[in-house]
């Protein structure tokens, strides 16, 4: 008895890892060798292919694509329907296995619906990325970016609040009451 839960209706092939306590619903496909982290959530239909890594508590809504190359760091949300690219110039008559290019999500961020990340840019830990965006370029930790092609418009906490910061440089969570700093376009929060 696994102590995991997948759906009747769920494929999970050879070779997978698959984490105490996640759950694997409706329709989804667990490609083979993959590592998914415990206490993740795999929505309807979803798609994870050969080799990509998921960590600890990563919720995947339903309708998301997550090619090869693909690394998830713990506590990312990926949101309904967005997907994931592996390769840069796909054509149907050239095969371009083994050419994939990398992307990496850090570890908190949040990934809105129906966007779409252009592989080989990494996702910066606490990153948000609206709804619909098209990233074609590195997000940096705690960046809010909108839009296609995706820009940034401004900072979120690790809470998941646009940070306000004021002329120093600081900015304090409306939600966690934290706090952050911004030097040379870097945020970090700060130690209590």
């Amino acid at each position: 008895m696994s102590d995991f839960f997948a759906h009747e209706t769920a494929i999970i092939d050879e070779g997978c890892s698959i984490g105490k306590d996640s759950k694997i619903w409706h329709f989804s496909h667990i490609m083979p060798n993959c590592t998914i982290g415990e206490k993740c959530n795999i929505g309807q239909n979803v798609v994870v292919s050969p080799e990509v890594v998921l960590g600890k508590n990563v919720k995947v809504q339903n309708n998301v694509s997550i090619y090869t190359g693909v690394t998830c760091e713990d506590d990312v949300f990926l949101g309904p329907s967005m997907v994931f690219t592996n390769v840069t110039n796909p054509r149907s008559a050239i095969n371009r296995r083994g050419q994939y290019s990398k992307t990496n999500v850090g570890k908190g961020a949040s990934i809105g619906a129906n966007a779409t990340i252009v592989c080989g840019h990494d996702i910066g830990k606490f990153a948000f990325i609206g709804a619909g965006a098209v990233v074609t370029k590195n997000v940096p930790a705690y960046a809010l970016v909108v839009g296609n092609p995706a820009k940034q418009t401004g900072w979120m906490s690790e809470y998941g609040h646009r940070l306000e910061f004021d002329q120093n440089g600081f900015a304090i969570c409306l939600e966690s009451q934290e706090k952050y700093q911004l030097l040379d376009g870097i945020v970090k929060k700060m130690k209590p």
